[in-house]
């Protein structure tokens, strides 16, 4: 079976057309809305008119990353549409071609966005931190004392902290984890008694501890210390202070470690931060699912012409926004496994989509 032959060509050229209007199209339309919401806020703040445009060119990533299964399926039920209201389809079938064989190039197009999806997932989180520096959204808490908390710090270290007293510049109990990848770059993990804030140095001395060190996960080694001087620990008091990063300010792996540190510690967060971070990889997924779906259901636009289509694809995009909500609520709830409930959105329309697809005409 040959690719890209001309008609692939021509259908895949209508795919993107559209597949690019409306990724840019919704990003921007998110962004006017905000901005209107929100502009007499960041005056206030005195930001200027510079730092609000930068703030938003930012925030691109993120609403764009959110955008993609909806413009997958505008682009599919209009691409498609089209070409049945044009009876192209019906010229197709009767030079011998089927159906699934004339929507492959959009199938192949849907799997292209997954896989930039996936990429630009890593990029949202840096993009959302400096947005969120920009906008000043992490504004220092006027309180000295801050207990029982997780700091993600820089070089994927993950700090546990009992008690801090900006006034004292002082830690009670500290416990840091930085992940390794073998003998090289080992894994370790320091705990301590207390600790303290030297403004010299600008770094933390920590007090009666001991740190393990692991190389593979069948040799180990641990050091006795009175005093220890950490050299990565540099977050200030006042900075600990600060809100800690979200789950949409960090990547992949900075999420793994830092719900691996929420386990240990027994957080009752541990499984919201699960969910978001399978929907990392179920929201690329549902870019090649969502085509699925729709390739069968644009078969019906034709009754409506482009009207009708808009409705069907603002109403599926409304329905697919609405279980990403559920699946956050009932998987952080711990209603459903984190894993199971982030998935759940795929499972639903993958297995509609393959039934619709199965019963369409060949």
């Amino acid at each position: 079976m040959r690719l890209f032959v001309p008609l692939d060509r021509y259908v895949l050229r209508e795919f993107w057309k559209i597949f690019a209007a409306t990724a840019v199209g919704f990003p921007l339309l998110v962004i006017i809305i905000d901005l209107t919401e929100k502009l007499d806020t960041y005056l206030n703040r005195n930001l200027a008119r510079g730092q609000i445009l930068l703030s938003y060119l930012y925030w691109i990533p993120e609403s764009m990353f959110l955008a993609l299964p909806a413009a997958v399926l505008f682009a599919t039920v209009f691409s498609i549409g089209a070409l049945t209201r044009h009876s192209e389809i019906t010229a197709a079938k009767a030079s011998g071609i089927s159906f699934h064989r004339l929507t492959l190039p959009i199938f192949l197009g849907a799997a292209t966005v997954a896989v930039l999806a996936g990429v630009l997932g890593e990029i949202v989180p840096v993009a959302n931190e400096k947005r969120n520096t920009i906008l000043e959204e992490k504004k220092f808490s006027g309180s000295n004392d801050r207990f029982n908390f997780t700091y993600a710090g820089e070089e994927g270290r993950v700090y546990k902290i009992q008690a801090l007293n900006v006034g004292n510049g002082a830690i009670d109990f500290l416990e840091m984890e930085r992940k390794g990848n073998g003998p090289a770059y080992p894994t370790t993990i320091v705990t301590a008694r207390g600790a303290r804030w030297s403004d010299t140095a600008r770094h933390w001395l920590l007090r009666d501890g001991q740190m393990h060190i692991v190389p593979t996960d069948s040799t180990s080694m641990a050091i006795q210390f009175d005093s220890l001087a950490d050299h990565h620990f540099v977050e200030a008091p006042r900075e600990l202070m600060a809100a800690p990063k979200t789950s949409q300010e960090m990547r992949y792996q900075e999420l793994s470690r830092f719900i691996t540190a929420l386990e240990r510690s027994g957080s009752s967060e541990v499984n919201r931060f699960k969910v978001e971070k399978a929907l990392r990889i179920a929201i690329p997924v549902t870019c090649l699912i969502i085509a699925i779906f729709g390739a069968p259901l644009a078969t019906t636009t034709q009754r409506g012409g482009a009207a009708y289509g808009i409705g069907v694809s603002l109403g599926v995009t409304v329905i697919f926004l609405m279980l990403i909500q559920l699946t956050k609520a009932i998987g952080g709830g711990g209603l459903l496994p984190p894993n199971v409930a982030a998935w759940m959105p795929n499972t639903v329309f993958g297995l509609t989509g393959a039934f619709l697809l199965a019963r369409t005409r060949t």
